[in-house]
């Protein structure tokens, strides 16, 4: 499923989407993310809805980082029994999830963060940190609310990072929209809608790896690996035993930007050496050095052999016709 803001036109296909998260093919880019349906009515376009967000599989070393969003119309009927999703047994969780995508009252949103985009942000030059895409994430589900025309009254967020920092981010993002933000830690043990996103973050990242098909079908089909957590034994076998090829390292169920995996790669997979990248740092260098003794020399590194027989010369600018 791609990334897709416009909102669902009925219960049925939203569910059917819902599905197809942990179904689906998985993007190796931005992963997606699901607007569900909603009934606007003129009490929720006068009075606006009230909203709670939170998260599921941010410390894990194995499989992807899901946000949801719940919302609902103060006085909603909604399904009993919300709590913070990690004190729940699974049966209740999957219980309360149904009963979630059930009742049409409540509207919700699912971003996916997959193990691949999170290794991607993170290994990137400039290092974006998982933090920062928590926060994008939660506002990035805020904005798809509020474009479907639906007012936001209030917002809870179980908070990532300080809470004064983290609401002061929020409200420069959204200057101008009266959305009251409430960051608290354990905002998924205090507020109904913070509760009911936790149980929709939590059973789409267990279904997401319970139903997971390795695009490496080398590795084949063993999930066997506790709770994915770097410090659980069995996570630490499974990591070990799955270390399999010497250039490409893990399956993609793997964030490679977690320091486990980068130290188990460093280790025991093949070191690789990027040439042409060292010659462009040597030429940089000579240049400089050349500059600044005033005798346009250099000791700059002789160019690879693959250049030089096909007479290959460097381009810094394109041609134009």
């Amino acid at each position: 499923m791609a990334t897709d803001e416009k909102p669902k036109p009925s219960r049925e296909e939203t569910t059917n989407c819902v599905h197809e998260l942990y179904r689906g093919s998985r993007p190796h880019s931005e992963g997606p993310l699901l607007v569900s349906d909603f009934p606007r009515t003129p009490d929720t376009d006068h009075d606006g809805v009230i909203m709670g967000i939170d998260e599921a599989g941010r410390g894990p070393i194995l499989g992807p980082m899901t946000y949801a969003a719940a919302y609902w119309k103060k006085g909603e009927n909604i399904p009993k029994g919300y709590n913070d999703s990690k004190q729940m047994k699974a049966s209740t969780r999957s219980q309360l999830f149904e009963a979630t995508l059930d009742s049409p009252s409540i509207g919700f949103v699912i971003r996916v963060l997959h193990a691949t985009e999170i290794s991607q942000c993170m290994l990137r030059k400039v290092n974006y940190n998982l933090n920062a895409m928590s926060h994008d994430a939660a506002m990035q589900m805020v904005r798809a609310v509020l474009k479907m025309g639906v007012k936001i009254k209030r917002c809870y967020i179980d908070t990532v990072g300080r809470e004064d920092v983290y609401k002061a981010k929020l409200d420069k993002a959204f200057a101008g929209s009266d959305i009251e933000f409430v960051v608290e830690k354990k905002a998924d043990a205090k507020y109904v809608q913070c509760s009911a996103a936790s149980v929709l973050a939590k059973v789409t990242r267990d279904r997401i790896i319970e139903n997971w098909s390795f695009t490496e079908t080398s590795y084949g089909t063993s999930l066997d690996f506790g709770s994915g957590y770097p410090s659980d034994p069995k996570c630490k076998e499974w990591m070990t035993k799955n270390l399999q090829d010497p250039v490409f390292g893990y399956p993609d169920l793997v964030r490679f930007s977690w320091a486990p995996a980068k130290d188990a790669l460093y280790k025991n997979a093949a070191t690789v050496e990027w040439e042409a990248e060292e010659e462009d740092d040597d030429l940089e260098r000579g240049a400089m050095a050349a500059f600044i003794a005033g005798n346009g020399s250099s000791n700059k590194k002789p160019r690879l052999d693959y250049f030089e027989r096909r007479k290959l010369d460097r381009v810094t600018v394109l041609p134009t016709r």
